[in-house]
């Protein structure tokens, strides 16, 4: 096995990758104040942000989840890597050569799994690629321009071509140093009657890249009539492959998709090529199967929910797309955004309609046309006679069920008082109460209805979430919880601030557990000092003296939540010191003043003087405190 990474290589690779970078190519992050960013939490399903990242600490913390950490963590758990695999992830993308503490430098063929898996994919890619200008593949060629894509077009999107041959891929990739259980464990290879073989022969291929854009996965198209396989062929599940998890074009349309909180889906490769071409770079496409919820969490990370985003579906006009419209109908109310339905003239995908009408014509389709919901209704409704009683009471039965599962109340009688226009019922109230009813019902089976969702902008509650601590639970309506939290933070971002005072502060003025917890943290790596020479390093420090994964989740969050004053400066931090030594000397003067009630006038008269001392200097102390304020620390 290769050796441990290199300390100081480890903290170049944290240095030189900045994790609002990282984390951006994931999720869209916005201005979240105090120089810090928010987003959807990719790790969890939320409706309005508590991803925070800060950039200057080089953290994020999600105060929804409780997941945090620096930018190793991140890929870490976004990409389900090993420490070693997320380091050299993105040593690889900061031109970084590792050194490990064992054997020197790390040869390939000991890199982790993923990474040696994505390598070969990425290689198998350029091969395709090169494979495409061959004399064998001028039927793939033809099958490009046949369809309005020039030779640049094939190169933006990467498509290539795979040889007809066995093995030509395989032995390729072994002449890298890939080995034969490599080979078939990426789906890149299958096992033949003498070895392993090409997955894909005689096929244009179109790479699948993640939202970060490595290569995981094909896309393989037949040409030849010959070929007995299945019109496309795609990569099988492996461990960087999982078709429900991946979105064709995500890598080429994240940006803009966050840009005009707008997505397309479209149902194949050309089209996604197509749309891209004609001007709607938000274009996306799933992978041989329906479009569901693990795609649904990936656009929302993106379009982050605002009440102006856009999802339009393009499907064909044959009932196969019809049937794909209404699946993406049941998935609906998982998204925030409007959704809505786009069919082309006379049953033609973008493709199609891009070379018989034009780019414009491709633009013109995206624009938001029917709502999907609108669309679904009008497919049940169809099915029914609708001049009888008889068929507008059956297709009623049908289609209220259907409105009664959006969520949103004010859209549900919007919707209820469309369906009866549909189904010609004039008594509009009818439809409404019968649409409440089950809507009702449904939520009456499942127990309690779903809470409703906060609003982009809506206060976040002031109770911090349950953690796993003992004690009263930790309301930051409590103003000696506030303030502790308040001077952790500023111990945590801003030590040159609270320096050196706060070192001298002790772990029990800290009355909030995971409050001292943290306290202890920071005096075990060095105190708040450690920070002014190196404010990365020391937070580092300062997770790594955590006991446990809860006291460490607590730094991290108090490391990138934002300091409740727009302008922090010493006199603000005094004022945080200043509260959390008076309390913690206004308790001792209780605890004092109880042991002097304890030992009455009877008492041992030294031990009574000492304790009659102790408690004339802590009533000076704070009267110092309450006068002088941070003068008197």
């Amino acid at each position: 096995m290769a050796g441990r990474i290199n300390d100081e290589d480890v903290k170049a690779v944290r240095d030189a990758v900045p994790i609002d970078a990282v984390v951006s190519e994931y999720l869209q992050l916005r201005n979240a104040g105090g120089g810090n960013l928010k987003g959807l939490c990719p790790f969890h399903d939320e409706k309005s942000p508590s991803f925070q990242v800060s950039p200057s600490k080089g953290f994020f913390h999600c105060f929804g989840c409780q997941e945090g950490g620096d930018t190793i963590t991140f890929v870490m758990k976004i990409d389900h890597l090993s420490f070693s695999e997320a380091v050299e992830r993105l040593a690889g993308q900061a031109g970084i050569t590792l050194r490990y503490e064992e054997g020197g430098y790390n040869p390939s063929h000991q890199r982790g799994e993923r990474i040696r898996l994505v390598e070969a994919h990425k290689a198998a890619a350029q091969f395709y690629v090169d494979q495409l200008e061959s004399p064998e593949a001028e039927i793939g060629r033809r099958f490009l321009a046949e369809r309005g894509f020039d030779q640049a077009a094939a190169a933006h999107f990467g498509v290539g071509y795979s040889p007809a041959g066995w093995d030509h891929l395989t032995r390729f990739l072994r002449g890298k140093g890939f080995s034969d259980k490599e080979l078939i464990q990426s789906g890149l290879s299958q096992d033949g009657r003498r070895g392993p073989i090409d997955r894909f022969r005689g096929r244009l291929m179109w790479p699948i890249r993640d939202i970060g854009g490595e290569v995981v996965g094909f896309g393989a198209r037949r040409l030849r009539d010959d070929d007995n396989g299945p019109k496309y062929l795609n990569t099988p599940e492996t461990p960087i492959y999982k078709k429900s998890q991946v979105l064709y074009g995500i890598d080429l349309a994240k940006k803009e998709i966050a840009k005009s909180s707008r997505a397309v889906v479209v149902e194949g490769y050309t089209d996604v090529m197509a749309c891209h071409l004609a001007g709607v770079p938000t274009a996306i496409a799933t992978c041989g199967t329906a479009f569901g919820g693990d795609h649904i969490k990936i656009l929302r990370r993106l379009l982050m929910d605002n009440g102006s985003a856009r999802v339009i579906f393009t499907f064909d006009g044959d009932a196969a797309g019809q049937k794909a419209a209404l699946r993406a109908f049941e998935d609906d109310q998982k998204f925030a955004a409007e959704t809505y339905i786009a069919i082309a003239p006379d049953g033609m995908d973008p493709c199609e309609l891009r070379l018989a009408k034009g780019d414009e014509a491709v633009a013109d389709l995206v624009e938001p046309r029917t709502p999907l919901f609108e669309f679904a209704l009008r497919q049940i409704t169809a099915c029914y006679d609708l001049e009888t009683p008889a068929g507008r009471a059956a297709a009623l039965d049908e289609a209220a069920p259907v409105v009664a599962r959006i969520k949103n109340s004010a859209s549900q009688h919007e919707v209820a008082v469309q369906l009866a226009g549909m189904l010609g019922i004039l008594d509009t109230q009818f439809v409404v109460k019968r649409v409440a009813q089950l809507a009702r019902w449904a939520r009456d089976r499942g127990g309690k209805g779903p809470a409703p969702a906060r609003g982009p902008g809506a206060p976040v509650p002031a109770a911090a979430p349950a953690r796993p601590f003992g004690g009263p639970a930790l309301t930051l309506r409590n103003p000696v919880f506030a303030t502790e939290r308040e001077l952790l933070k500023l111990a945590l971002q801003h030590p040159h601030l609270v320096s050196p005072a706060f070192d001298a502060y002790g772990v029990d003025e800290f009355t909030a557990e995971p409050y001292a917890a943290v306290r202890l943290a920071v005096l075990e790596a060095g105190g708040a000092e450690q920070g002014v020479q190196d404010p990365h390093e020391y937070l580092v420090a300062v997770r790594a003296a955590a006991p446990d994964d809860a006291v460490r989740a607590m730094v991290t969050e108090l490391a990138v939540e934002a300091i409740h004053r727009k302008t922090v400066d010493e006199a603000y931090a005094g004022e945080q010191l200043v509260w959390v030594r008076r309390r913690a000397v206004d308790r001792r003067i209780r605890d004092v003043q109880g042991t002097l009630t304890r030992l009455g006038s009877g008492g041992d008269p030294v031990q009574l003087a000492a304790v009659q001392n102790e408690l004339w200097v802590l009533q000076q102390y704070g009267q110092a405190l309450r006068e002088r304020g941070a003068d008197a620390l």
